[in-house]
C-alpha cells in the first residue's frame, strides 16, 4: 500500500543487524508460540477429565472453545491496532504476562462459568501474539526469507503441543482433578520468556511504528488496503485454514479416546507425536518455499505450490470414516497434521505483502476472520457429535476446508500495481 509520511530507513534497521541476531529473535518468537500453545492445549489434553468433572455435554465443551475463539477474534482486532501504535517491545511481553495469568487461574476455578471466563480472557490476550510476532518478522526479514522465518515462528505451536501432553501425562494421577496443577505450572513458564525478551531486545532494535501510523492516517492507504482484492483473498483463506487447524487441535484427544476407543495414556502419547508431525510439516513448508525460490520459481508461485501440497495432505481426512482403531488411522492423522500446520507460513507471508505500516491491523482483521468461522464451528462440531454420536463427518469437513480456501484465494489474489509497492521490499 502507500507509505507516505513514513521513513523508509525506519523499516530497514532490523535487516541491518547480524543474521545470527535476526534468526535468534525468530527463535524467541518460536518460544512465545510454544508458551502460547502450551497454555492453550492444556484444555484439550484434559478435556475428558474436565467434561466428567463439570458434567458437560459435547456442545458445552464446544462452548469453551467458542468463548476462547470469540475473545480471540476481538483481541486480534484490539491488539492489531495497538501493535501499529505502540512499541512492540513493550506490548508483546505485557500481553504474554496477561495470558499466562489467565492460564494459571484456569487451574483454580470450580464452576463452569469460571472456566468460560478464564478461557475467554485467555483467548483475548493470546490474540496479541500474532500481530506482535508477524510485525517483528516483517521488520527483520526480507520477503524471500519470511516464509521460512514464519515457519520457525509457527513451529513453536507444535513444540508447545508436543510438550504439553507429556507434562500432563507426568502430572495426572487417578484423581479426577489432578489436571489443575499442570495448568498452573505450564502458565508460569511465561515469566522466563519475558526476561529473555528484554535481555535480547533493546528499544532501538524494533521501531516505534506509532509515528508512522499516525502520519499515514490521512493518506487513505489503509482504506485502499481494505478494498484490495488481495486482502479479501487472505481473509477467506485464513477462515478456512484456521477452522481446519483449530478443529483438529481441540478435538483430536476426544476423537481418539471417545471416537476410536484409545486409552488416555495412548491418546496423550499419540497427541505428542501428532504435533511432531505438524512441526515437521511447518518447517518443511518454509524450506520447500525457499528451495523452490532458489530454483527460479517466483515467490508467489513457490508459496502457492507449497500451500497446495499441504492442503492435499489435510484432504486425507476423507478416509477417516473408513478407518478404525489401528496404525493406518494414526499414519493418516500424522499426514493430516503435517499438512494442517504447513499451510500457515505461506499464509502469513502473503499477509506481510499487503502493508508494512498497517501490518498489525492486517493481522488483527485476519484474526477476526479466522475465528469468526472457527469459533462457532467448534460449538457446531460438538452439536454434530451429540446428534450423530460420531466425530467422522466433522473431521472430513475440517480436512477439506484448506482446499476450498485455496481455490477461492486463487480467484481473488492478483499481483499489486507497481505504484502501490514499497521502493524496497522488507
Amino acid at each position: 500500500m502507500g507509505f507516505r509520511g513514513t521513513d523508509e530507513n525506519e523499516f530497514m534497521t532490523g535487516q541491518s543487524k547480524p543474521g545470527w541476531w535476526r534468526w535468534g529473535v525468530c527463535g524467541l518468537l518460536l518460544l512465545a508460540s510454544t508458551i502460547n500453545y502450551m497454555d492453550r492445549q492444556t484444555l484439550a489434553n484434559a478435556s475428558v477429565r474436565i467434561t466428567k468433572e463439570f458434567q458437560l455435554t459435547q456442545e458445552q465443551y464446544g462452548d469453551l472453545e467458542l468463548a476462547f475463539g470469540w475473545a480471540f477474534a476481538g483481541g486480534s482486532l484490539l491488539f492489531g491496532v495497538l501493535a501499529d501504535r505502540m512499541p512492540v517491545r513493550w506490548l508483546y511481553p505485557m500481553a504474554l504476562l496477561c495470558w499466562s495469568v489467565m492460564g494459571y487461574l484456569t487451574g483454580s476455578v470450580y464452576t463452569y462459568e469460571g472456566l468460560l471466563w478464564c478461557r475467554g480472557l485467555l483467548g483475548l490476550f493470546e490474540a496479541a501474539h500474532w500481530p506482535c510476532a508477524l510485525k517483528t518478522t516483517q521488520h527483520l526479514l526480507e520477503s524471500k526469507d519470511r516464509t521460512l522465518g514464519n515457519s520457525v515462528l509457527q513451529s513453536g505451536t507444535s513444540i508447545g503441543a508436543i510438550i504439553t501432553p507429556l507434562i500432563m501425562r507426568a502430572m495426572l494421577t487417578e484423581e479426577l482433578g489432578s489436571w489443575r496443577p499442570a495448568f498452573q505450572w505450564i502458565a508460569a513458564t511465561g515469566v522466563l520468556w519475558i526476561v529473555l525478551w528484554f535481555a535480547a531486545i533493546r528499544a532501538s532494535d524494533l521501531p516505534d511504528h506509532s509515528r508512522a501510523a499516525v502520519a499515514s492516517t490521512g493518506s487513505g492507504s489503509f482504506w485502499h488496503l481494505l478494498l484490495d482484492r488481495r486482502f479479501a483473498a487472505v481473509l477467506v483463506l485464513v477462515a478456512m485454514i484456521n477452522t481446519s487447524w483449530q478443529t483438529l487441535r481441540a478435538w483430536l484427544p476426544k476423537f481418539l479416546m471417545e471416537g476410536r476407543g484409545y486409552a488416555e495414556k495412548a491418546a496423550l502419547d499419540f497427541n505428542a507425536l501428532y504435533y511432531v508431525a505438524t512441526d515437521v510439516g511447518c518447517l518443511a513448508a518454509g524450506a520447500l518455499t525457499l528451495a523452490l525460490g532458489r530454483r527460479g520459481f517466483g515467490v508467489h508461485r513457490a508459496r502457492s505450490i507449497t500451500f497446495l501440497m499441504a492442503a492435499s495432505l489435510t484432504a486425507l481426512a476423507l478416509f477417516l470414516p473408513f478407518l478404525g482403531k489401528g496404525p493406518v488411522l494414526l499414519m493418516v492423522l500424522l499426514a493430516i497434521g503435517a499438512g494442517a500446520l504447513g499451510l500457515f507460513p505461506c499464509y502469513y507471508a502473503w499477509t506481510q505483502e499487503l502493508s508494512r505500516v498497517h501490518q498489525g491491523k492486517v493481522s488483527g482483521l485476519t484474526g477476526v476472520a479466522a475465528w469468526a468461522l472457527s469459533a462457532p464451528a467448534q460449538k457446531g462440531f460438538g452439536w454434530l457429535i451429540d446428534e450423530t454420536k460420531s466425530f467422522d463427518l466433522g473431521l472430513v469437513v475440517a480436512g477439506l476446508l484448506p482446499l476450498v480456501g485455496f481455490g477461492l484465494f486463487t480467484l481473488l489474489w492478483k499481483e499489486p500495481n507497481a505504484r502501490l509497492e514499497p521502493a524496497k521490499a522488507v
